[in-house]
């Protein structure tokens, strides 16, 4: 078993609103990475027309994905009007205090919630 915890978020980029959304995006990231040194990764990618916007981050453990919501959090509502969330899918375990903070972020940014338990295989992380 593996206790790394895996988040990915798929958003639809709203009409217009692509080069505002690139650089609030920049301005996370450079967040997180200023603010949290112990995240495994961080990561934006955006399709190649544009349309979508998928967010990648891999923590060690579900204390530190506890972390960064409550870190990162805050920053969040402000990229709302950029973007339509699609989902958020969850690769590990999560406690209820966390799926409650998904939940309130989904409720920001739209999407629904998804939660992947881990079945086998391992990591060399």
């Amino acid at each position: 078993m593996t206790d790394f915890v895996v988040y990915l978020d798929t958003s639809e980029v709203r009409p217009g609103k692509l080069g505002e959304l690139k650089v609030a995006m920049a301005d996370l990231a450079s967040f997180v990475e200023a603010n949290e040194p112990r995240i495994i990764a961080y990561n934006v990618y955006f399709s190649g027309d544009g349309s979508r916007m998928s967010v990648l981050h891999i923590h060690e453990d579900l204390a530190l994905l506890n972390f960064h919501m409550s870190v990162a959090g805050p920053l969040f509502p402000p990229i709302a009007p950029l973007v339509n969330l699609l989902t958020i899918e969850i690769f590990g375990a999560v406690n209820d205090a966390l799926l409650e903070q998904l939940v309130a972020k989904a409720r920001i940014l739209g999407g629904t919630v998804i939660i992947h338990d881990f079945g086998s295989g391992f990591a060399r992380v």
